[in-house]
């Protein structure tokens, strides 16, 4: 038999999930629009932006199908991080740290690794150019605004039921 603290914990879960989904949507827009204003390496793909890149990751080059994905995957990233950070997003000042600190890491996993293997640019795969600090000021500016808005959104959230 359940108990009342875990049938509370068990109705605040889905209200915690779609708070996480709608701040990590707000939080990859500022990603997105450096993806789509950044050229990608132009040695390798003269006048391809980075978002178009992103579509390609299941399609052809497609700035439309490049934010589908991206902002899917931020609404998604944003999940995961609530589903395993949640319990320690309860004081501003380190609920940052680890926003910055998710940041950083969907840069290293994503950005530097995932999307040049997948796409097939084995040479690009953890290399560090002018592209890629754009994108890491993008994936910090993205766990920040994840926290931020997901300590916003909670209590909103929550208030409405």
């Amino acid at each position: 038999m359940a108990t009342t603290g875990a049938t509370a914990s068990m109705r605040a879960l889905p209200m915690n999930l779609v708070t996480a989904i709608v701040a990590g949507v707000v939080a990859g827009l500022p990603l997105g629009i450096i993806m789509q204003v950044r050229d990608a390496d132009p040695a390798m793909m003269p006048g391809v932006k980075v978002m178009g890149l992103v579509g390609d990751l299941i399609s052809s080059p497609s700035a439309g199908l490049g934010w589908l994905i991206h902002l899917f995957n931020s609404a998604l990233f944003a999940v995961v991080f609530v589903v395993l950070l949640s319990r320690w997003l309860t004081n501003r000042g380190p609920a940052m740290v680890l926003g910055l600190l998710y940041g950083a890491v969907w840069w290293v996993v994503g950005a530097l690794w995932i999307m040049p293997a997948w796409l097939g640019m084995d040479d690009m795969v953890f290399k560090v150019g002018a592209n890629q600090w754009w994108s890491l000021a993008g994936h910090l500016i993205y766990g920040l605004l994840l926290v931020a808005g997901y300590m916003m959104g909670r209590p909103m959230l929550s208030k409405s039921h």
